[in-house]
């Protein structure tokens, strides 16, 4: 049986997964529910695939970073201690992570094998293009997205769902965090 991809993702209710304003990390909307989710999201001890853009700035945030700090949350500190696996064609070893692994080519290819062959469900957080091409593949089982309750019109960057395929979306789970942070877990269909 084939091991269970998730794309993990933040979100603005606006649909953008960053921003270039003065929020701070989370939009400055975390609280200990988030907090204490995102933690137990990583207890199953999923392999983490990250495109190379996305990992090059966990890597950078996380040098920039001082002990204590947002970047650095329980959850954060659990993802970079798993086994990972990097689709690039640009990285080289070694790698300031842990445990993780280049793999070489399409994503669509890599991902396709890691399904086959990993023992562990596979997440993936950001790496919001590499995503997109895998759920138009039909490799993506799960879309999680948390949206914090912002609108960041003026300073949203990195539409989550830009030129993405059209997707049905299955709802399978939906959780209230700290009172304002939705939680969405959906099956994605390719709409024909």
């Amino acid at each position: 049986m084939p091991a269970t991809y998730t794309f993990d993702v933040f979100s603005s209710l606006d649909g953008f997964g960053s921003h270039c304003g003065d929020w701070g990390g989370y939009w400055g909307k975390q609280g200990p529910e988030l907090l204490d989710r995102r933690l137990a999201l990583y207890d199953e001890e999923p392999r983490m695939v990250f495109g190379a853009a996305t990992f090059r700035q966990f890597v950078s945030m996380l040098a920039e970073s001082t002990e204590g700090s947002d970047v650095r949350d329980a959850w954060v500190t659990r993802m970079r201690n798993l086994p990972a696996t990097v689709v690039s064609t640009s990285l080289e070893g070694p790698l300031d992570w842990p445990d993780a692994t280049v793999a070489r080519g399409d994503a669509v290819d890599v991902v396709a094998r890691l399904k086959e062959e990993s023992p562990v469900p596979l997440r993936s957080h950001g790496s919001l293009s590499m995503n997109r091409a895998l759920m138009a593949a039909g490799l993506v089982d799960r879309v999680q997205v948390t949206v914090f309750p912002v609108i960041t019109g003026r300073t949203g960057q990195a539409p989550v769902f830009e030129n993405a395929a059209d997707f049905d979306l299955e709802l399978i789970e939906s959780r209230t965090l700290d009172g304002r942070t939705q939680e969405l877990t959906y099956r994605p269909v390719l709409h024909a």
